[in-house]
């Protein structure tokens, strides 16, 4: 891959708050393209957010060890600290967060609050970054942008909301937009439209675009590529197109088969579920996390981590039984 904006090597999260060591992520590889959309899926406590987080370097220091390397637009993101760290947020990689009236400042206007992020980024007027602040509520389309720029978080809808959050976002036009659950608290219809957008503002504006989502349907709609985690590792990955279709992780085939669009239920019918619970993160097993839920599982399984498979060019699966799961 030419010149990616980000680059993820053999990634280790963990913390250290507790009575045991959590290892959240344990080993991540990712790239990502300039001006590719990269969604990662999988149960919650699969270490999708934490990635998304060590990116951005928003977890407590003093709490979180991290190894290996993460590198946004040739910069080595683990090596940054004070002044350098605070002008990597917000200009070369920003979020958008998944409860934007949380992220929002409460006390201060929106419009106030992008003006106050593109100042602090860049050397321009305020009436300048008031202008540009207008122009990004018309480009994520929020009526009436003017009277919309002075008002506070809690006047505006949820959807509203979050079209604010993807301006505050793009205000110094980084290279990386990170976008954590963004539509979770949104009614269906709201959530298309802020799929849409998102998706044509990464086409438009040449965006690299990681996006977690615990709904397939979502990734499907805004991703090129899909990466799949389970217990802070990924997976599987490969085109959305591929994974859809011929997925060969036993973890990926049970996410899609649980889907309730994935078979017609007929009356009476009931869904498919994955059985058991995901491991606990303080003491993970030898072998594949996912062997005690697998039904493919072999005594082979539990006594090896399983090493990646290349099925293809652009298509890896880290599992013993990829023989067993081509359909």
């Amino acid at each position: 891959m030419a010149d990616p904006v980000l680059t993820i090597a053999d990634l280790h999260v963990t913390f250290t708050g507790g009575r045991r060591p959590v290892r959240a992520v344990g080993g991540v590889d990712l790239t990502l393209a300039r001006g590719e959309a990269l969604a990662l899926i999988g149960e919650s406590g699969s270490g999708k957010s934490v990635t998304l987080r060590s990116i951005l370097r928003l977890h407590p220091a003093r709490r979180t060890t991290m190894t290996g390397r993460i590198e946004v637009a040739g910069q080595d993101v683990l090596a940054l600290g004070g002044a350098a760290l605070a002008q990597f947020r917000g200009k070369v990689a920003s979020m958008i967060f998944q409860e934007p009236l949380l992220a929002l400042d409460p006390v201060y206007p929106l419009g106030a609050q992008i003006v106050e992020t593109i100042r602090r980024h860049e050397a321009v007027s305020a009436a300048e970054a008031q202008a540009r602040a207008l122009h990004l509520f018309e480009r994520v389309r929020i009526p009436s942008p003017a009277r919309r720029l002075a008002a506070y978080p809690h006047e505006m809808s949820g959807g509203m909301r979050q079209r604010a959050m993807i301006a505050l976002a793009l205000a110094c036009r980084p290279q990386l937009l990170l976008a954590d659950e963004p539509t979770t608290a949104l009614d269906a219809t709201v959530q298309i439209q802020i799929l849409l957008l998102l998706r044509e503002l990464q086409r438009e504006l040449g965006l690299g675009i990681v996006f977690v989502t615990h709904d397939i349907g979502a990734a499907i709609e805004v991703a090129d590529r899909i990466a799949v985690m389970y217990a802070g590792r990924i997976v599987e990955q490969g085109p959305a197109r591929t994974l859809i279709h011929a997925p060969r992780h036993p973890y990926t085939q049970a996410l899609l088969a649980s889907r309730a669009d994935a078979h017609p239920l007929r009356a009476g019918g009931r869904l498919q579920t994955i059985g058991g619970s995901p491991p606990d993160l303080s003491a993970l097993p030898p072998g594949c996390a996912f062997a005690d839920r697998c039904r493919l599982a072999q005594p082979a399984c539990r006594e090896q981590a399983p090493a990646l498979v290349q099925l293809a060019a652009d298509h890896q699966a880290r599992c013993l039984r990829t023989d067993a799961t081509a359909r």
